[in-house]
């Protein structure tokens, strides 16, 4: 099992990631959203409870794993992690944890735009030939990235075929339950913003179009964070630091969206 990245594909779009890579596990708020997310996944999937034996246990792919905070969190409880996200500096950032020895070794960190199951950055169903057919996975996640993508029906039926049959996806992100979603974001992190979270119908719908069975979108778990109480209130940078008495404490709830592939003999 190896942990060597792939090589780095060049990518457009992600100035703002790439630019905030370094920093982005400074945010308390990150930390504490991955752990939300890694409750909510296992309580769906009891084959993650326990750590597997040596060679056992679900192979998971990650779509947009920025830094690695859920890839390493559920890793210890997988057989391997397939870590992709498009933006490099991040894939950097999760390279530099994997050289230390309190990260799990069972991560696979890969920066590509994943559009196509059979993408060559993927591993091979057979190590010895590495130009053959691409792996399947139990289990894709993908958390806080939904937001971002700007065709969900193209990101979902290209998670569709990187599944097994029977695999499933469990994919969290933060609810547009009304106007007051877009506040998630300062003025100064849109950009990449495609949306105001994830609309519950409109998930569920699509998820059912694309071709996943046994759907069920359902609020999991709810995050206080820090907002603007006006556009531009934090500034026009985006790590810009807070002034006495800026900002409110909204209540945000989050999705968790899962789905399986049918099984077909």
């Amino acid at each position: 099992m190896t942990s060597a990245a792939l090589p780095l594909q060049p990518t457009s779009g992600n100035d703002r990631f790439n630019a905030e890579a370094a920093s982005w596990e400074t945010n308390p708020f990150v930390h504490e959203a991955s752990k939300e997310a890694l409750k909510a996944i296992m309580t769906r999937f009891p084959a993650l409870t326990n750590p597997p034996a040596p060679d056992k246990g679900l192979e998971v792919l990650e779509i947009g794993c920025g830094t690695g905070l859920l890839s390493c969190l559920i890793a210890p409880y997988a057989k391997r992690v397939v870590a992709v996200d498009a933006a490099p500096g991040m894939i950097e950032e999760l390279e530099k944890k994997l050289q230390t020895a309190q990260t799990p070794q069972n991560i696979l960190p890969v920066a590509v735009l994943l559009e196509n199951p059979e993408d060559k950055h993927l591993p091979p169903v057979d190590e010895s030939n590495p130009d053959g057919p691409r792996l399947k996975f139990d289990l894709i996640i993908s958390h806080l990235t939904l937001h971002h993508v700007s065709n969900l029906r193209a990101v979902l039926t290209t998670m569709l075929g990187c599944l097994k049959h029977s695999g499933s996806v469990a994919l969290t992100d933060f609810e547009d339950n009304g106007p007051e979603a877009k506040r998630f974001h300062e003025k100064a992190k849109m950009a990449g913003v495609q949306r105001p979270g994830i609309n519950a119908q409109a998930i569920d719908t699509l998820m059912n179009e694309v071709g996943f069975v046994n759907v069920r979108v359902e609020r999991a778990w709810s995050m206080d964070k820090v907002v603007e109480k006006y556009d531009g209130e934090f500034g026009d940078a985006p790590k810009g630091p807070r002034q006495p008495g800026q900002g409110e404490i909204k209540s945000f709830p989050f999705l968790v969206c899962t789905g399986q592939k049918k099984y077909c003999q």
